[in-house]
């Protein structure tokens, strides 16, 4: 306990000094006091000594020890309890628009591309703790899946639901874009960001993709475009077994890259290419490195004085002795 203890003011310290001169004055005053007087025998006046006599002298130790306790309270005794309290000057809204489409069960991305993709995306909401963040789904149309909200809870449930088949199939991402758009319109937060994930090239949708990315710029929305799937050929679904199973067979990877850079340069973003899960990672941690939100944190101290309980047993002490010493100890003086 005593090791929290810091002193405000440690230079008073030095007045303890006063202590052994004290003591010395105490000694040298009460010897001088006493008269000299030389008898043949003394046995005439011996007295039998009582409580009082070897008890007076403990007045003055109760004296020392309330100077010693007025010289700790002058050099400030005190703890100090440090807190920090965070707040978020600017924080961010974000919303992933994923592509839910048949393209998305390709094997290039292990086990496929939409698994790859969720596993990454719940980190990414996990490593986001102080923003908003909301979840749009599209393949031939397009829905909010969850509003931006603080709850990480909802949104990871939401993505471990995500599964093919919730809609129809296809690839419109202009109302991916559009319906991720009007998600955040309405946001008062400083920075608006849309991850815009596809796999395709848009085939549906009555909502053009490059009328999106204007709606997204003229609100201040910045969009990060993400292409998933490797260059070349992929294993990709193609047709249904009879059974419901899905057949694979090799196929060409469409991606519509000069579209997916152009609405990222149309917002101020930027536009990225997964071709491996490796690589789906390290987008995403760029992506949160670009992103950071604004957190000041405001240190304070809080100080406890000590001194005044050793002031206030001092003056306790001091109105003791003078008590006992003009009461029980009288006749003593």
């Amino acid at each position: 306990m005593l090791k929290n203890i810091t002193f405000a003011h440690p230079q008073f310290f030095w007045l303890l000094l006063i202590i052994p001169l004290m003591i010395a004055w105490y000694w040298f005053s009460n010897k001088k006091s006493l008269p000299n007087l030389t008898l043949s025998s003394t046995i005439a006046f011996r007295r039998v000594n009582s409580w009082a006599d070897y008890l007076y002298h403990s007045l003055f130790s109760l004296r020392i020890i309330a100077v010693a306790l007025l010289i700790i309270a002058l050099a400030r005794p005190q703890t100090h309890s440090e807190n920090a309290q965070t707040k978020i000057t600017e924080g961010i809204d974000i919303v992933m628009a994923i592509d839910v489409s048949a393209s998305m069960l390709s094997q290039d991305l292990k086990p496929n591309r939409f698994e790859a993709l969720k596993k990454v995306a719940s980190q990414f909401v996990k490593d986001r703790p102080n923003d908003r963040i909301g979840l749009v789904i599209y393949a031939g149309e397009s829905y909010t899946k969850t509003p931006v909200t603080t709850d990480k809870g909802i949104i990871l449930n939401a993505l471990s639901e995500l599964t093919y088949g919730q809609i129809e199939d296809g690839t419109a991402i202009g109302m991916g874009l559009a319906t991720a758009v009007n998600r955040l319109k309405e946001s008062k937060a400083k920075s608006r960001v849309i991850i815009l994930m596809t796999d395709g090239v848009n085939n549906t949708g009555f909502i053009d993709p490059q009328t999106a990315a204007e709606l997204a710029a003229e609100y201040g929305i910045k969009v990060y475009t993400v292409g998933i799937g490797t260059n070349g050929m992929a294993l990709s679904p193609y047709a249904l077994n009879p059974d419901g199973s899905i057949m694979y067979r090799m196929l060409q990877v469409e991606i519509d890259e000069p579209l997916m850079k152009k609405i990222a340069q149309v917002t101020n973003g930027r536009y990225f290419r997964a071709t491996n899960n490796q690589k789906l990672q390290q987008i995403y941690d760029e992506i949160n490195q670009l992103e950071t939100t604004k957190i000041e944190e405001f240190k304070y101290t809080e100080v406890d004085e000590k001194f005044r309980i050793l002031a206030f047993g001092a003056i306790v002490l001091l109105l003791l002795e003078f008590t006992l010493k003009y009461t029980v100890f009288r006749n003593e003086i």
